[in-house]
């Protein structure tokens, strides 16, 4: 593929439809307490990059085509939705893309929902040794997994997105949400879409960000990500851990419950990998007093629902 045009914005080209909307939610479980629930529809910004992908990918995506790369490669497990929206980006854009994915045994299965959308859209996709891909920061490693991969002279965007410019793209969430919560809380992957939020709340507001995978380890790569875009810390924002449900693309039926119960009470989807782990831990939160009284909580949605949602029965498994 010849890529876009340097003198062409892909924002422009793709077509966002930021600011996303502010929705106001009368539930009983938080207004029994005192608190205001609204959600900021970001999956509403656009049809295939949807809400923390757009803000991440935009920056990267202006960077790529000013820079005249004629491709984009990037990382993800058989579930990401970094993954989905880099290949439909790359479709739109008219740009080739690769995915180097996590699992080399899932070379020889039937590609799942999310990988199928991915190679519809044009991604190569590569499949990786576990114990390969946790070692692609280092640079030996990385330039063999881009050779093996065809993807040397492609623009490199990391995993889930999570970069400098990413974070000042993810920074204006923040500053939509200016007035409209005193707590703004959203779902982790990789940290980045935290990161960039906090920065841009502004003074006398704070973030929560929900980790969706087990480990503990967002707290330094947040800090890590905010001395690269900001020069340090950047934002009042916390993590609360400990509602991941067992591990990543892991939906147990009690959390498939509360999220098919959550969109027939409101009317809005709800996708089961982030978003669901989110509106659980703050309902959660809400009922052991975590939030004042006449506290205004906003949620954000960062995505829609797959067409196929990831079988509970089969998570993607983790190293």
């Amino acid at each position: 593929m010849g890529g876009v045009n340097r003198s062409e914005d892909p924002h422009a080209l793709l077509r966002p439809r930021p600011p996303s909307p502010v929705q106001e939610v009368r539930d009983e479980r938080f207004e029994r307490y005192g608190v205001r629930l609204v959600v900021k529809r970001d999956d509403l910004v656009h049809p295939e990059l949807p809400g923390n992908k757009w803000r991440k990918l935009a920056p990267n995506l202006r960077a790529a085509v000013e820079g005249g790369y004629s491709g984009l490669v990037t990382f993800g497990g058989a579930y990401s939705n970094h993954l989905r929206a880099t290949a439909a980006a790359g479709r739109l854009l008219g740009m080739a893309t690769v995915g180097v994915v996590r699992g080399d045994e899932l070379a020889a299965r039937p590609l799942n929902a999310s990988l199928a959308r991915c190679a519809a859209d044009g991604m190569r996709l590569h499949f990786v040794s576990r114990a390969e891909y946790r070692r692609k920061a280092e640079p030996e490693v990385l330039a063999g997994l881009l050779t093996e991969a065809g993807a040397d002279g492609a623009y490199l965007i990391p995993e889930g997105g999570s970069n400098a410019l990413a974070l000042h793209g993810c920074a204006e969430l923040g500053r939509e949400l200016r007035g409209a919560a005193d707590v703004v809380a959203v779902a982790c992957g990789t940290g980045g879409t935290l990161a960039g939020l906090a920065a841009g709340l502004g003074p006398g507001r704070r973030a929560i960000g929900v980790p969706v995978l087990a480990g503990g380890f967002l707290d330094a790569e947040i800090r890590s990500l905010q001395r690269r875009a900001f020069g340090g810390p950047a934002g009042d924002w916390t993590l609360a851990e400990g509602f991941h449900h067992g591990g990543y693309a892991r939906i147990p039926a009690e959390l498939e419950a509360f999220a098919a119960g959550f969109e027939a009470r409101h009317g809005i989807p709800v996708e089961r990998v982030y978003v669901a782990k989110l509106l659980w831990a703050l309902t959660a939160l809400t009922g052991s007093g975590a939030f004042p009284r006449g506290a205004t909580l906003a949620a954000v949605v960062t995505g829609a629902p797959e067409p196929t949602a990831p079988e509970p029965t089969a998570p993607e498994p983790r190293a």
